[in-house]
């Protein structure tokens, strides 16, 4: 695993459409991804396949949601200058892979998943025995291989999601590494690299390979990867044989472990819409600050006069998201001594909430009024995903033995 500030690589992250982001998705997920896109190349998409796994009963839900969607990230600073953000149902290919790890991918290691049954038992009221609720973590799977990425972005409880696509990559790669003549290929790859390179890769890889020398292992992939004149599939047959794996289609990517605070809700629960505790990211002012002024607060202050402990009251979770340590401090002593009350405890907050809310809900507001540009951003991102995405099914074709041209 690694985490954010690591080397750069390419990143793939998602979200299901099921209703307007709220202040729990900005802190969790969408600040990480506007500094992610500053350091990594991004593939964003909205998973609106994997909202019927379990939504498949409310299509015409899911259709509006997409778009309010693609309108909170833009809000909140997701660039489609540095990023590709896309839908996932637009680029089939994720389909297409889908299907093709299916004929490799034990039953029992979907079922062994962790959310599995987590959901299964939290979500009762809906008919979750179906193939896509049991197949939906290797669509996760085809969602992050498609593109190749090195990191995906995801919380404590997602690791074992990626450690399953890591070894369906391994499973992958294993079977369909070693294609027919892969020793002959390699080494008329190597002879494409000119005289020079060619007698230096050879004489790299047999001290690699002979002397255990992983100076040399090093120095012979950077070698390749310096090549202009040979093909993706030439790169890849002289990677893996230079340490005899054969060629790796599907890398195996890496849990990348991101600063994601947890958001209380309002009443000091995890916020949720599930919960009913929420602050949506384009909430009115005048809700906003009538939220926060309900919230509940230490069931010791009964009266003005009762000393509290900020511990103990929802409002100080808040406090540790939004105030500086005057602030904290403020609240401590005034609410431990009774010098303050819960709404002059409150007010800094309110005001901390609608600065961070302000600049996100005028943007939307421009978003709403110019729907043809949220579109465009949508089709192009689109577009440049699945060129991607084709590059990969190319390859995973050939070593297949599926490309029958």
């Amino acid at each position: 695993m690694s985490s954010i500030g690591s080397r750069r690589g390419r990143v793939l992250s998602g979200m299901r459409p099921t209703g307007r982001l709220h202040l729990g998705h900005y802190h969790g997920v969408l600040r990480n991804w506007v500094q992610l896109q500053q350091e990594h190349e991004c593939f964003f998409f909205i998973a609106d396949w994997h909202a019927l796994t379990t939504h498949y009963d409310e299509r015409e839900v899911i259709s509006d949601h997409v778009w309010e969607l693609l309108i909170d990230w833009l809000a909140c600073g997701v660039n489609p200058s540095l990023a590709r953000i896309f839908i996932q149902s637009w680029v089939p290919e994720h389909a297409e892979l889908h299907l093709l790890l299916s004929m490799i991918t034990p039953l029992g290691w979907l079922e062994r998943v962790p959310t599995f049954k987590d959901q299964q038992e939290q979500l009762r009221e809906k008919d979750l025995a179906t193939y896509g609720f049991l197949g939906y973590p290797l669509l996760q799977s085809a969602d992050i291989l498609i593109y190749r990425a090195t990191d995906v972005p995801v919380g404590e409880d997602q690791v074992a999601h990626v450690e399953l696509t890591r070894e369906i990559a391994r499973r992958f790669n294993h079977q369909f590494g070693r294609e027919p003549g892969f020793e002959e290929k390699s080494l008329a790859a190597s002879r494409k690299m000119g005289k020079k390179n060619d007698k230096l890769y050879r004489s790299l890889r047999k001290k690699y390979q002979e002397q255990g020398d992983a100076d040399a292992l090093e120095v012979a992939r950077a070698l390749v990867e310096r090549q202009q004149n040979i093909t993706l599939a030439d790169r890849e047959r002289l990677e893996g044989y230079l340490d005899g794996s054969g060629i790796i289609v599907l890398p195996e990517p890496r849990a990348l472990l991101t600063r994601a605070p947890r958001m209380p809700g309002l009443d000091g629960r995890k916020m949720s819409k599930s919960y009913g505790n929420t602050i949506s990211l384009r909430e009115e002012p005048s809700e906003v600050e009538r939220k926060i002024r309900t919230m509940p607060t230490d069931p010791a202050r009964v009266r003005r006069s009762d000393p509290g402990d900020p511990e103990k009251c929802p409002v100080w979770d808040f406090h540790k998201t939004y105030s500086d340590d005057a602030t904290r401090a403020w609240v401590q002593q005034g609410c431990r001594s009774a010098g303050i009350g819960c709404l002059d405890c409150k007010k800094p907050v309110i005001e901390a909430v609608q600065a961070e809310l302000r600049p996100i809900r005028e943007r939307a507001r421009e978003l709403e009024e110019d729907p043809d540009v949220v579109r465009t951003v949508a089709a192009e991102g689109t577009e440049a995903a699945r060129d991607a995405a084709r590059e990969t099914l190319v390859e995973v074709r050939r070593v297949m033995g599926l490309d029958y041209g």
